[in-house]
């Protein structure tokens, strides 16, 4: 399991993993989850139907019940989206902290390969985050990015999104988050217009192939 999340929003961190999943599914059967809520729209799927906040708030939190969240995307490559009401953020109460803890358990009994996207409810869902062979933190050479990440679980590895014009370079981000930048990805215009079709499965940029390095 790769979990990818961000100390703020609007760094990349969705587009990440949605071009991640992608790239596994490529060589393997690849079960994508969102607890940012941004998923549906990059892959251009209905997020209208139940999805984890229906699954976090049930009484009782059956196991099979992922089973039946899940949206297919292509042939290999299959999505858990938040569902309803996305733009409202995870704050979950004790019950609710116990199911991230279950979620956790139940993806790492998966036997395909699991990418969350986790954003930025990096701190309720530290169970899932803990749970994961890699934590990647995904960040743009951005001084407010950098500093919001502080308190953050240390990552196993770090994706950069550099920008022109940007005064922090990769040896700087590298010596505040203390561990060496694994995935540089130059910003891309391509990238963007993907994101607006909804149609990063079908329509990967080479800029993005860059991720392959950490599956």
């Amino acid at each position: 399991m790769i979990s990818f999340y961000a100390a703020k929003g609007g760094v990349g961190c969705s587009v990440v993993a949605a071009a991640t999943a992608s790239l596994a599914s490529r060589s393997q059967s690849t079960l994508l989850v969102d607890l940012g809520g941004d998923q549906p729209a990059l892959f251009g799927v209905n997020a209208e139907g139940p999805g984890l906040l229906d699954w976090f708030r049930a009484d009782t939190a059956l196991p099979d019940a992922l089973s039946r969240l899940e949206v297919a995307i292509d042939d290999r490559l299959s999505l858990i989206t938040l569902g309803i009401d996305p733009q409202v953020a995870i704050r979950p109460a004790p019950s609710e902290t116990e199911r991230y803890e279950l979620l956790a358990r139940l993806l790492g009994l998966e036997g395909r390969r699991v990418v969350v996207d986790v954003g930025t409810a990096a701190h309720p869902a530290r169970p899932v985050l803990g749970a994961s062979n890699t934590a990647v933190l995904v960040s743009r050479a951005c001084y407010l990015a950098v500093r919001a990440a502080g308190p953050l679980l240390p990552p196993d590895e770090v994706v950069l999104i550099t920008e022109p014009g940007r005064a922090l370079r990769s040896r700087d981000l590298a010596a505040c988050f203390g561990t060496s930048i694994d995935v540089e990805l130059l910003w891309d215009p391509a990238v963007a217009r993907v994101v607006d079709a909804g149609l990063m499965s079908a329509r990967l940029p080479r800029s993005l192939l860059a991720l392959k390095a950490l599956l």
